[in-house]
Formats: C-alpha cells, sequence, structure tokens
C-alpha cells in the first residue's frame, strides 16, 4: 500500500448522494449526504433534475473532505456507485433534453409489453441479462422514440446519471460495464452493445456511450474543479460500478455460496459468479462487477416502502403514541406485530404496490391481503406485511438457488436490520443463518474498495471481510421454519394465478387515475 491512506466511495442514489472517507482498513473518517426529491406528477413518472444530483455529488465530495481535515495528497482515490436503468437524453450541446427517468418510472409499461409481444425478447434477456421491463433503458428509449419523436431525433447521446456526472467533470462520454449491463442492450459475452438490442431499442451505438471496465480511471481534473473539490487535480477518479454489485462487495458477499440480501425502500438479493449466468426461467439479472466477478440476483420493487404503507395509512393510532413516547414509530408497528404467531393466523399479503421486478417482472402486479377473516386484526395485517416483503424475497432466492445451489451464509443489509423481528423472521422464512454487517454503507465501502483494486493496491477482494464487522447473527427456529414452507407454496401459487387479473385491475386503475 502506498503512503496515501484514505479513499472516498461515493453512491449516487435515487433518493440522495453520499460520499463516505475510509481508511485503507474501512474505517470510516466522515460522511456527508445530500438529499433531493423524486418528481412523481403521475402514478408512473418518476425522475429527477440530473443538474441537483450532479450538484449533490460536488457538494457531498467537498463536505467531506472538509469535516475530515485530511491532506488531499493523502486522498488515494474517489470511486463511485451509480443507481441502475436510469435516461438522459442530451443535445449536441450536451443539454439535457429529458429529466433523469429513474429505474422506478413504468412509463414504458406498453412499449416493453409490445418488445414482448413482437420479437425474442428471452433471447435478449439471455444475452443481456436483464429482463424486458419497464425499469430497463431498452424499454425506456423505445418508449421515447414512440411517444416523444421530436425530443428523440434531436438527442445527440442518452446517457444515465452516472455518464452526466463524469462528463461535466472530465467532459468525456463512458459507461462503466456495470451499468451498461444493466440497460438491456449490452451482450455480456462481448462486452459490447448489443445490435438486435439496439435495433429494438431504435438507437444506433454512436447515440450511447463508450462501454468501459468498471476499473476504469479518469484523471486530469480542471484547476478550477479540483480547488472547488479539495483534491488534487491528478486524484484518481475511478468510473466504478452500479449501487446493486458493489453493496455485495461491501458486505464481503463475493466468495461462491454468500448471498447478500438488501432491504431499503426496495430490496434485492444477490450472490457472485466468476461468469456472466442467465436462467432459462427470466426470473433474475445478471450484471458486471469487473470481468472476472458476475453479480446474478433479483431486485424487488416493494421493500421497506410497504411498511412505510402501514405507517402511513394504517397506523396513525400507532404513530402518534410513538410521537408522545419519543420514538421511532416502526418500533410500535413490529412490536404490535410481534404479538402474533407467525404465520398471521393464515393470512397473507402480496406486496406489490409498486407493480413488481423480480420474480415476476410484471409492472401490473398489484398487492393483496389473502386469507383475511374476521379473527384478523390489525395486528395480523402489520405482520402479515413484514412477512409478505421476506416471502417475496424468498422467492427470488428460490431462483437464484436453482442457479448456484442453496446458500451457505446470508450477508443481510438495509433498514430493515434494525428490527429485531424483522432479521428473526428472515431467518426463519429463509431457513438459514443471517449475518448484519456492522458496515452500513456498503455501496460506498463496495466503490472504494474497487477503487483500491483498480489501482492496483489490492489483487483481490478478500480485504472486505476484514473491513465490514458483524453487529448481529440470527438462526432459523425450526417451528416457524415449518410453518412459513408450508405458507410458501400457496404463496407462489397466488401470484401465479393472478397474473390475468393483475392486469385488469392495473387498467382500471390507470383509467380512473387519468
Amino acid at each position: 500500500m502506498l503512503a496515501a491512506s484514505y479513499m472516498i466511495g461515493v453512491d449516487m442514489g435515487t433518493t440522495s448522494t453520499k460520499a463516505v472517507l475510509f481508511t485503507t482498513k474501512g474505517e470510516v473518517i466522515a460522511k456527508e449526504g445530500i438529499e433531493y426529491p423524486l418528481h412523481s406528477p403521475t402514478a408512473e413518472t418518476a425522475e429527477q433534475d440530473p443538474e441537483v444530483i450532479y450538484q449533490a455529488v460536488i457538494t457531498a465530495i467537498r463536505d467531506t473532505i472538509q469535516v475530515s481535515g485530511v491532506d488531499k495528497a493523502a486522498i488515494r482515490c474517489i470511486s463511485f456507485s451509480s443507481a441502475m436503468h436510469s435516461v438522459i437524453a442530451v443535445d449536441a450541446e450536451n443539454k439535457p433534453l429529458t429529466a433523469c427517468i429513474t429505474w422506478a418510472d413504468n412509463r414504458a409499461t406498453k412499449w416493453t409489453d409490445k418488445i414482448k409481444e413482437e420479437t425474442d425478447s428471452h433471447s435478449i434477456y439471455l444475452r443481456t441479462g436483464t429482463p424486458i421491463h419497464p425499469m430497463a433503458p431498452l424499454s425506456k428509449l423505445r418508449w421515447l422514440k414512440e411517444e416523444h419523436p421530436a425530443t428523440f431525433a434531436q438527442a445527440a447521446k442518452f446517457i444515465s446519471i452516472k455518464e452526466y456526472v463524469f462528463f461535466k467533470l472530465f467532459g468525456s462520454y463512458k459507461v462503466d460495464h456495470s451499468i451498461a449491463s444493466a440497460t438491456g442492450m449490452f451482450n455480456l459475452e462481448e462486452l459490447a452493445w448489443d445490435k438486435e438490442a439496439l435495433q429494438v431499442a431504435g438507437v444506433t451505438e454512436d447515440k450511447l456511450s463508450e462501454p468501459v471496465s468498471t476499473t476504469y480511471q479518469f484523471v486530469g481534473l480542471t484547476e478550477q474543479m479540483a480547488e472547488l473539490l479539495g483534491v488534487l487535480r491528478q486524484t484518481p477518479f475511478i468510473i466504478g460500478a452500479s449501487d446493486g454489485v458493489l453493496s455485495n462487495l461491501g458486505v464481503g458477499a463475493v466468495d461462491e455460496g454468500v448471498v447478500a440480501v438488501t432491504i431499503g425502500t426496495s430490496g434485492a438479493i444477490r450472490a457472485v459468479t466468476d461468469k456472466p449466468t442467465t436462467d432459462p426461467k427470466g426470473r433474475i439479472f445478471c450484471y458486471a462487477l469487473t470481468e472476472n466477478h458476475w453479480v446474478i440476483g433479483g431486485p424487488v420493487n416493494n421493500g421497506g416502502v410497504v411498511l412505510r404503507w402501514v405507517r402511513d395509512e394504517l397506523g396513525a393510532a400507532e404513530t402518534e403514541t410513538a410521537a408522545r413516547l419519543g420514538i421511532d414509530p416502526y418500533e410500535v408497528l413490529t412490536k404490535i406485530a410481534s404479538l402474533v404467531k407467525p404465520g398471521s393466523d393464515g393470512l397473507l399479503f402480496h406486496p406489490y404496490l409498486a407493480g413488481e421486478r423480480a420474480p415476476l417482472w410484471d409492472a401490473n402486479a398489484r398487492g393483496s391481503f389473502f386469507g383475511l377473516g374476521l379473527h384478523h386484526k390489525k395486528e395480523h395485517m402489520i405482520r402479515a406485511v413484514l412477512e409478505g416483503v421476506l416471502l417475496n424475497l424468498y422467492s427470488v432466492l428460490l431462483a437464484l438457488t436453482e442457479l448456484t445451489g442453496k446458500p451457505k451464509r446470508i450477508q443481510a443489509t438495509g433498514g430493515f436490520a434494525r428490527s429485531e423481528l424483522w432479521r428473526q423472521m428472515m431467518a426463519d422464512i429463509f431457513d438459514q443463518e443471517v449475518h448484519i454487517p456492522e458496515s452500513y454503507e456498503s455501496s460506498c465501502l463496495g466503490a472504494a474498495v474497487l477503487g483500491l483494486y483498480s489501482l492496483g493496491d489490492i489483487d483481490s477482494f478478500d480485504v472486505v471481510n476484514d473491513m465490514i464487522g458483524r453487529t448481529h447473527h440470527h438462526t432459523p427456529d425450526p417451528e416457524c421454519v415449518e410453518v412459513y414452507q408450508e405458507l410458501m407454496s400457496i404463496y407462489i401459487q397466488l401470484s401465479r394465478s393472478f397474473q390475468t387479473e393483475y392486469e385488469r385491475i392495473a387498467d382500471f386503475q390507470r383509467r380512473m387515475l387519468r
């Protein structure tokens, strides 16, 4: 290791950008986060102002360095994580023609269905690793071309939010293999844009950025920008990867048999393989980490956002009680849920309040309680919601297990980890030991470690295991496992049975909400 002893990981997320300054041993020295809004003027729209996010990146890096007080010469690198699936159209003057259209935007739903009907969409998935879904830039570009042809025609480039930020910093359009592999247009075996997928999207290769390795280094900031950020002009900026794959790295879930589970606003389950791997049934994604590390798994739309819905729509009394006691309202809700037996006395909840990605890949999916009887009370509904989020994630894990075998260990992170009930529930539903790493800034740490790997300071990712520590450990309760295994088959069968009804009710809702 060289004399410089600090690294910065930057994570450009959906709701905020975080910058964390670590020692090369993984110790957190300073961190800053800048929040920004997600604009949703309609039920299907989810977009952001790219300039606001760029300014958040600048502010987060600058403030982190200032707070830390470290010598700028001691900063080894600044490495980046970013949310996936975003699209920004820019003109020939490099000015945005659109907002940043995020992964959560579902306006491309109709065109996603057309792509599935009119093309061999499964073969595209098998080559690109991204299921055909409104989240993917493949579908978003088709939607833009068909419904906003003037904007589409004016666009000189279609880029992600990370490409926007790096162009502003260095004046070059590059896209890392990880972000590219989440577009639905990137051939995993060839590490190049997939010609058939581009035809389906309606774009040519010159409209997209040049794909580069996740270890690619930018150097040579302008003097003005270096001064603004508080770094040396030659400080390496590592392009990095996507937030999901870097979260795996940041929690130490890189070795064979180790699975990472994250539940924040949304959720995901991921494992690492040494080569691109796709699912014959099309249930999981495959994204690049490095040329020798590939992350497979599934994202879900419905994680903590569902519990927030319970708090806001069903938990007014509990929220008021929590305010009087000066405690988190989620503590009150989970305490109430803990009074109910596992299985919620036969009440199941499908948490598809925001459509769903894995394992259904159906933007029309909608939430439902099943088995509701007069014996059920509010506390049953709250527990069923907590269980439903995990049962849905477990269905993704089952798909992953078919490809990689049964996990040896679960590394779980996210806001859910604050709840002892929810952590134990995961161990029981997954029938696995669950470990909670001490480091909660997993994407930032993953980015920073990837930066060290890019510089050649480390030759493997094993060093992460000495950085993360552990806060909690849960083992499954055999009696609870038996209950959940019985309910799981019912849970899965129901979601499969409702596919036609999901489409019909979603269409009805769209017409009523216009």
